[in-house]
């Protein structure tokens, strides 16, 4: 989503949020950095990072197995693996991130919890934002099979057929694990004001170093002069 009021007035601006998360013990609060306002890649720097060749996967015994010998590698991959059963992970190189939910965070009221339909779309209206609220975005999501090396998180938003906002997130490297991880957004402020109220549509992607799309889902929300009532 990743609606600001400081971007919102500024068709053209974007924001780029970076965070440098490694998985491993941490199930949920994973750290999060203060976010940085810059020009968002285009279209083309992502087809670019797309042609970016990649080194070949390797199952989880196989990442292990390599640079034994290095000490500190093997120590970090240990690190990094937690308390993953690497027997019973199987030879599985394709890790699977499954987003679970996308709550709305904001003071003074009940958290929005926001289940991700089965077909990754959400039918007719998602949700309503209060204009002039602060809130954040907090992610739920498993990794299983392997481990994803960088999970990153775009959002697209229009209004009225033009492009108002643009936000991408690095969530991080994260090993398999049993337990869901949580990772929270900046926070944002929702612009207000008569032409900030309305529908938007929205597509949200989460995608990782191998350029492999986990989830891709097309939404609307509002901004309204107050929260939707439950």
């Amino acid at each position: 989503m990743g609606l600001d009021e400081n971007k919102a007035n500024d068709p053209t601006s974007a924001s780029n949020h970076e965070g440098n998360v490694e998985g491993g013990g941490e199930k949920q609060g994973l750290s999060k950095h203060p976010s940085g306002a810059s020009i968002c890649g285009t279209e083309d720097e992502d087809e670019e990072l797309s042609k970016i060749q990649l080194g070949p996967m390797c199952s989880l015994r196989e990442h292990l197995e390599k640079d034994k010998d290095d000490e500190s590698l093997r120590k970090w991959k240990e690190q990094l693996l937690g308390n993953v059963d690497v027997n019973s992970a199987g030879e599985t190189l394709e890790p699977e991130v499954k987003i679970l939910s996308l709550s709305i965070v904001s003071p003074g009221r009940a958290d929005i919890i926001l289940p991700i339909p089965e077909d990754g779309d959400p039918k007719g209206l998602w949700f309503t934002l209060k204009e002039g609220s602060t809130y954040i975005l907090r992610f739920c999501f498993t990794v299983s099979n392997n481990i994803v090396s960088g999970l990153r998180y775009t959002n697209t938003v229009w209004k009225t057929g033009l492009k108002v906002d643009s936000t991408k997130e690095m969530l991080g490297t994260f090993s398999p694990q049993q337990e869901p991880y949580t990772h929270e957004m900046p926070e944002e402020l929702t612009p207000s004001g008569y032409f900030a109220r309305g529908s938007y549509t929205a597509r949200s992607k989460f995608v990782d170093d191998d350029n492999k799309c986990y989830l891709e889902m097309n939404y609307t929300f509002d901004i309204q002069k107050e929260w939707a009532s439950v």
